[in-house]
């Protein structure tokens, strides 16, 4: 019976600077206000950038995971899955390809902002070991146009 729902399960695979416009339409599709595609394609040509797509049939692209790698700290910049396709796991997927790809590369902690009432995505970071170590009044604007507070979480790689 499980391995229906493994066959469904997308592939992981990096991504390319040629997947900047499927990373903007995805992104405005998780955020209220989305990033250009001129940011994506400028992350996604940088050599500092780490970036995962997770595909499902068909080569569409349902998730996605950018982190930035400066000395050994690592951020993660962005993680969206397609609304239809999220509780699937696909995020953690993402979660732990990133991760792996981030210690080979010398990576000793990782940072994140998310929003605090963000729960699911902050629920999401803590099963992966992140602790809040901060936060940052008025860094995010709700739907209303209002001030949000960002969380700033990190976890230890090693």
């Amino acid at each position: 019976m499980f391995g229906l729902f493994q066959k469904d399960m997308p592939r992981l695979d990096a991504l390319s600077a040629e997947q900047s416009d499927e990373c903007a339409a995805l992104h405005a599709a998780s955020f209220r206000y989305p990033w250009p595609q001129s940011d994506f394609e400028d992350l996604l040509a940088a050599r500092t950038t780490f970036a995962e797509g997770a595909y499902a049939r068909g080569n569409e692209l349902v998730g996605f995971i950018l982190s930035r790698l400066a000395a050994d700290e690592a951020e993660i910049l962005t993680i969206a899955v397609k609304p239809r396709r999220r509780s699937q796991g696909i995020a953690r997927r993402l979660m732990h390809a990133s991760m792996a790809r981030l210690q080979v590369a010398g990576a000793k902690s990782w940072f994140l902002e998310v929003e605090a009432t963000n729960q699911a995505a902050i629920a999401l970071y803590r099963n992966f070991g992140f602790e809040q170590v901060g936060e940052r009044k008025s860094y995010y604007r709700t739907a209303g146009g209002e001030a949000a507070t960002a969380l700033i979480m990190r976890r230890s790689l090693r």
